[in-house]
């Protein structure tokens, strides 16, 4: 499949999903996106026809995707059926140790938690696998986070180590506190002024997935940071305060903030971001965050009981062989919301499933 048809599909995904100038602005502002080696993913071949049931638990945002896999892989073994319970990511790891589901599927990583749930079980962690790139922009879909600045902020790029200095007061990254924009580079008028934090409630998974990521880990944020907390939505659930963020950096011109892209306005504008203190920086694109440059992107994840030096039973096997194939990676891409994995990441999680 080419690089041409995935995007095109993502941006129509996309245009449905989020303000359609989004689009526009991110092309406008980094570019649109370039090639990929979508190819690299294997054929699906069947090492052996299988039967039975393969339970599923965990995230009800995945529905879709999950239903295109299991379409998929039934052509392939028509005598398998699946149970399929998604009740939201934080149920699938309990689904595992408990013994009502082979595979567990999660928006995130598993927390430590969760993985000392599963340990006073088995007395060995569940195995985790990469099965696409979170979206770019798709509320719900493991959205890259995006770093944000009022729009008359000169600032346009950002080490990690020096988010970790603006948002954090430990600096594992080895850095130091960032309080004025002075700190950052920034001369004349806007060398004394101070940067004003934002972000979502910190209990969140997105406060926790930025944690790991930038704070590596610490619980030691800047304790005058706004934690701006969500509305409740028409069908009940809570909204990460996205809107509420954008709302207060919009009429704030020494901001700062972390939180999704979608529904950007006019009055604010994303910081491109680099691991290394030395570059290179990438910006919040298409291209970027499915070939996994842009350093705040995320992926979903299968988890599955497989003991040290052990196997997996071949259900699961033949199931994650499938997902991890170009037909299962085109599946995501016909989904719509998520991103199929980059070569290297396919590589690496087909290594880990051998």
């Amino acid at each position: 499949m080419t690089t041409a048809l995935i995007v095109g599909l993502v941006v129509l995904r996309l245009d449905r999903e989020v303000q359609p100038s989004l689009a526009m602005r991110l092309h406008a502002s980094y570019g649109s996106a370039g090639s990929t080696s979508f190819g690299t993913a294997p054929a699906y071949q069947p090492e052996q026809q299988i039967s039975g049931t393969i339970r599923s638990w965990g995230n009800d945002r995945m529905q879709g995707l999950m239903t295109r896999w299991e379409e998929g892989f039934r052509k392939h073994h028509p005598a398998v059926r699946f149970e399929t319970t998604l009740h939201g990511t934080g149920t699938a790891i309990a689904g595992l140790y408990a013994g009502v589901a082979d595979i567990a599927l999660m928006g995130r990583s598993a927390t430590s938690t969760e993985n000392m749930a599963f340990e006073w079980v088995f007395r060995y962690k569940p195995m985790g696998v990469e099965v696409s790139t979170g979206s770019l922009a798709v509320p719900g879909k493991s959205y890259a986070l995006a770093i944000l600045v009022n729009k008359d902020n000169p600032l346009s790029r950002l080490t990690l180590s020096q988010l970790d200095g603006i948002f954090g007061c430990e600096h594992l990254r080895g850095s130091k506190n960032f309080r004025t924009w002075g700190d950052l580079g920034l001369t004349g008028e806007w060398s004394a002024r101070s940067i004003h934090t934002y972000g979502p409630d910190i209990q969140t998974a997105t406060a926790s997935f930025f944690r790991d990521v930038v704070l590596k880990g610490s619980y030691k944020w800047r304790c005058d940071m706004k934690e701006l907390r969500g509305v409740r939505e028409p069908d009940g659930s809570m909204s990460d305060g996205h809107r509420e963020i954008l709302d207060a950096l919009a009429t704030d011109p020494v901001g700062i903030a972390y939180t999704a892209l979608g529904e950007l306005n006019q009055q604010v504008k994303p910081i491109a971001l680099s691991i290394d203190d030395g570059g290179p920086y990438f910006g919040p694109t298409l291209e970027n965050v499915q070939e996994r440059k842009y350093p705040l992107t995320r992926a979903t994840w299968i988890y599955v009981n497989r003991a040290p030096g052990g196997s997996l039973e071949p259900k699961v096997n033949e199931f994650l062989r499938y997902v991890l194939s170009s037909e299962g990676q085109q599946d995501v891409v016909h989904e719509g919301d998520y991103l199929p994995l980059s070569p290297d990441v396919l590589l690496t999680q087909l290594r880990l499933i051998k």
